[in-house]
């Protein structure tokens, strides 16, 4: 059976190494840098400027596996999670694209090829669907599709199906590329009687590869017109991939959902997972597996939890895994944070970024569950309470009902999320008042559209104005100057529909185009510019500046004031802003080159993003940098801002341009006949009088378009803060410049000194000491190879630490064997029930073990207060299993007197509480459950 890792590699393989596609990392799952979306819901999102004909692509065939979200906006998988066996709030999608490249026969013959001749399915098994047409958009039946099947594969004919265009013509969203698809489905039914229930959504035949044809884009106006080329966009879905190969009968019986369900199961202490679909702990554990899954990979890609937008999405499946763990699990403190580090190790080796700062994605969700928390228990109460209310008003004929002003209540005062009531009146056969609860609920609705991917479209429709003509491109002229004035060309304000409008009104979120403009477009890996626009009174903030086609547009709020077009406006650029952009996009030009003249030519420019705190660089290279190479380049790029060389930018025609020898292009951009050649130290009029010139390796020269530094001494000083992979062959350093680069350097010598110094301090004191200095570490903006040497000396802390530990606990470990030893000698009959003061949870553990040994007969019940916690800790014999006493039931009854939860095995379970005053009370509601129950 091959593991889910090897599973996805042989697709990569496949359509690298046999069919000629490049291999592109995944994009983040949250696509800051496209509006349109909530979250990136399919493999597609990261090439749709290719398949619009707005940018030209690198390679015309690629392929990847890609981090994807479906909880919200047109694809949302949210309500079917953990009811059945195959959605999931996250997955990964497989995918293969051809960007005017191949199209239908070649995508239909490889995937026959893949499935059935790599993976050796079983042919009589394989359905496929193809789009029957749709008369009401004039759109044909794909016969061509249809054919294909035939000739290119030797599928039974009879198991080629029409669709219709809710299954088989796709779309990304309400707005954008799409076209008609071709769906395999495989039969798992055991007598392969499962043609009737292709795309009827039962489990026993699902669908796990569609392949797009992208042909069209749809406009805000819902037209559909011909993209300028034709594309193929194809998706699998890799959990359901590795069901069908791993031959189980559940994406959560994969090796996928494994290793999340021990950690589960070890966090919580509650049993094992079962995989039954109407239990309700194995409900949760496949609601908790996916949500934090989820939860883990949105908080990493820089997502947090909010009140609106995806932000809102991320708090409600958040609460609703809460949920689960407090009431299904009796989980009544925070867990959810604690699985992360399982995520990590089970999912870190193929998508690297999650391993860069898992801390600060336990510690959003340890807040956010500890928020929650606080309302929970009274929240469900009244849920219990509203509930019982409507049974009463209820009749046979009418199904009872949660009233709109118990759903108001739970949202507004106690956090429930208006889906979670809704979940949990359906958990009990009832439903609830939701057109009654938003009336009430206004402001929670504009919220929960926004939420669902109503309100986020403003720029989509942005592009359809482009695309129209309605707009027109203005001059930038923000090279030279960082203010001036100029002419409103066109403005738009977003209402509260979602839609944009010509209407002025204060407080609006605006979108304004002017004829010419200082703001630089975000371009080029360099973000928008951020100022002001202002005539008479009015004053528009202008938080973003981007570019669409050739229209640059001016995104702010309009604070006063009324702006309309053809006024006479002041745009100002914030300067101190722009400066420090510049001086992270020169220095980013310095490290290109200096990284080649460390790791060598084959580095080559794969990504990059230059903002005003930070420059982030990817480039092609195989192996992690070494701390030698790593303070190289810093020392290369140091010597170059100390020389203070000018920085030049000159405009040429581009055949004469790519003559200059050590030119660095990014491969596969399109550039335009006449390109600006940046180059620092010597002008670009100099080098091409001689463009050949061997000496010109030995500068920066780039085509780019974005601002930059009169010289390099401006930057003052550069540090590289990390170096990680973030795909096959692709590695990426993040860096910063001048004063922060100073002050980084600063605290990472004065850190460097304190750690250094606790070496010499008493060991008792050392666990406090350590863990502050390593909270701060971890805060702050140090430089790498700094970074290293403290790990390196918090380490060596750590082991003293540790021995010190160690030579305590051998000193205490004989203590407690000794009174367990007296405990199992003095102890009556076949029930034995102890408070053992001030042992944590491995004392306990410890002392359980001498006892059993001695009275293996005995049912055991251990408690101790430590601090502000309290420990239990149960055992029990076959014998008594059998008579009813069961260990996770009567730890768990134990545990809700001290204020805790916990549970697990009939024969061995421990738990946890938060009151140590109510320590001999819960032991003595355990020394009666016992009782009761033998």
């Amino acid at each position: 059976m091959p593991t889910s890792r090897e599973i996805r590699q042989q697709y990569i393989d496949f359509f690298v190494a046999k069919h000629g596609h490049a291999f592109v990392p995944s994009s983040p799952v949250v696509p800051h840098d496209d509006p349109t979306l909530l979250f990136a819901n399919a493999g597609m999102n990261q090439f749709k400027p290719y398949f619009l004909g707005t940018e030209q692509p690198e390679h015309a065939r690629v392929a990847n596996t890609q981090k994807c979200i479906r909880a919200g906006g047109k694809h949302n998988d949210l309500e079917d999670v953990g009811k059945d066996t195959y959605h999931h709030t996250f997955f990964e999608m497989l995918g293969n694209w051809s960007f005017g490249d191949y199209f239908k026969k070649e995508a239909i013959a490889w995937a026959w090829e893949l499935l059935t001749g790599v993976w050796g399915m079983d042919k009589s098994r394989l359905h496929v669907t193809v789009f029957e047409g749709d008369t009401n958009e004039d759109l044909a039946p794909d016969r061509e599709a249809a054919a294909l099947w035939q000739s290119e594969t030797d599928i039974d004919p009879s198991h080629i199906h029409m669709g219709n265009k809710k299954d088989n013509f796709w779309e990304m969203g309400d707005t954008g590329p799409c076209g008609p698809c071709s769906e395999i489905h495989i039969d798992l039914t055991p007598d392969k009687s499962g043609a009737k229930l292709v795309n009827a959504g039962d489990a026993r035949v699902i669908e796990i590869w569609n392949l797009v044809f992208i042909q069209f884009n749809r406009n805000q106006a819902g037209l559909l017109t011909p993209l300028p080329a034709k594309h193929v966009d194809t998706g699998m879905g890799f959990e359901r991939l590795c069901r069908v190969l791993q031959g189980v009968d559940s994406n959560y019986a994969t090796d996928v959902f494994a290793p999340i369900f021990r950690a589960i199961h070890e966090v919580t202490g509650v049993r094992p997972y079962g995989g039954d679909l109407h239990d309700h702990v194995d409900i949760a554990y496949r609601v908790i597996a996916d949500h934090v899954r989820c939860l883990t990979f949105a908080l990493t890609d820089s997502a947090v939890p909010s009140n609106e937008g995806r932000g809102y999405v991320l708090r409600r499946i958040l609460r609703r895994a809460v949920r689960h763990g407090w009431q299904t699990l009796g989980l009544h403190e925070p867990f959810l944070h604690r699985l992360v580090p399982g995520v990590v190790d089970a999912m870190g080796d193929v998508f690297p970024e999650l391993r860069k700062n898992p801390q600060r994605v336990i510690d959003l969700i340890k807040d956010e569950e500890q928020s929650f928390a606080r309302t929970l228990d009274r929240g469900i109460a009244l849920f219990e309470e509203a509930a019982a209310r409507s049974r009463l008003a209820g009749d046979a004929q009418r199904p009872s009902q949660i009233a709109a002003e118990d759903a108001f209540k739970l949202h507004d005062t106690y956090g429930f999320p208006l889906d979670l009531t809704q979940v949990m009146a359906e958990e009990r056969g009832m439903s609830v008042d939701v057109a009654g609860f938003k009336t009430l609920m206004d402001k929670a609705r504009q919220q929960a559209r926004a939420g669902g991917g109503e309100q986020i479209d403003l720029r989509a429709q942005l592009v359809d104005l482009v695309q129209k003509g309605t707009v027109k491109p203005g001059e930038f002229v923000g090279y030279d100057v960082m203010a001036c004035d100029v002419t409103v060309q066109a403005i738009y304000f977003a209402g509260t529909d979602g839609q944009l409008h010509q209407h002025n009104h204060d407080d609006a979120h605006v979108f304004m185009v002017t004829d010419r403009t200082p703001f630089y477009a975000e371009a080029g890996g360099q973000v928008g510019d951020v100022g002001t626009a202002a005539v008479g009174e009015a004053q528009l903030a202008i938080t973003d500046t981007f570019r669409i086609g050739d229209v640059i547009f001016h995104e702010g709020k309009l604070t006063c004031g009324a702006i309309k077009p053809g006024d006479k406006v002041t745009l100002s650029v914030d300067a101190t802003r722009r400066q420090r952009i510049m001086a992270n996009h020169t220095i980013t030009h310095v490290m290109n080159h200096k990284l080649r003249a460390v790791l060598g030519d084959h580095v080559a420019q794969k990504g990059s993003l230059v903002n005003e705190d930070r420059t982030r660089f990817d480039f092609a290279h195989t192996a992690a940098l070494g701390d030698a190479q790593i303070t190289q380049v810093e020392a290369l790029v140091n010597t170059d801002i100390d020389k203070d060389l000018p920085v030049h930018a000159h405009v040429a025609p581009q055949e004469e341009a790519l003559k200059i020898h050590g030119l660095r292009a990014v491969f596969g951009e399109k550039y335009p006949p006449r390109v600006r050649i940046v180059t620092i130290g010597k002008p670009a009029q100099e080098m091409l009088k001689n463009p050949g010139d061997q000496g010109w390796y030995d500068y920066s020269v780039e085509f780019c378009g974005g601002t930059h530094l009169p010289s390099t001494g401006v930057a003052k000083r550069f540090v590289i803060v990390s170096e990680e992979a973030v795909g096959k062959g692709v590695r990426r350093v993040t860096a910063i410049t001048g004063e922060a680069a100073e002050k980084a350097q600063s605290i990472g010598s004065e850190l460097l000194k304190r750690v250094e110094s606790l070496k010499a301090a008493p060991a008792e004191q050392l666990h406090t000491e350590v863990a502050e200095v390593s909270d701060v570490i971890n805060q702050a903006t140090l430089p790498l190879d700094v970074r290293t040497k403290l790990r390196e000396g918090i380490s060596e802390l750590q082991r003293i630490i540790k021995e010190a530990q160690k030579e305590r606990g051998r000193e205490s470990t004989g203590e407690v064997v000794e009174i367990a030893r007296r405990i199992a000698d003095e102890a009556d009959g076949n029930l034995i029930v102890r408070e053992l003061p001030g042992l944590d949870a491995e004392g306990l553990r410890t002392a359980m073990d001498v006892i059993r040994k001695k009275r293996p007969e005995a049912a055991l019940l251990l408690g101790a207060a430590n601090d502000d916690k309290v420990a239990f800790i149960a055992a029990v014999p076959p014998e008594l299993i059998k008579k009813g006493l069961k260990a996770g039931d009567w730890v768990r009854e134990v545990a809700k007197v001290a204020g805790g939860g916990g549970g697990g095995r009939p024969d061995m379970a421990q738990a946890g509480g938060k009151d140590p005053a109510k320590l001999a009370e819960a032991l003595e509601v355990g020394r009666n459950f016992a009782y009761s129950q033998i």
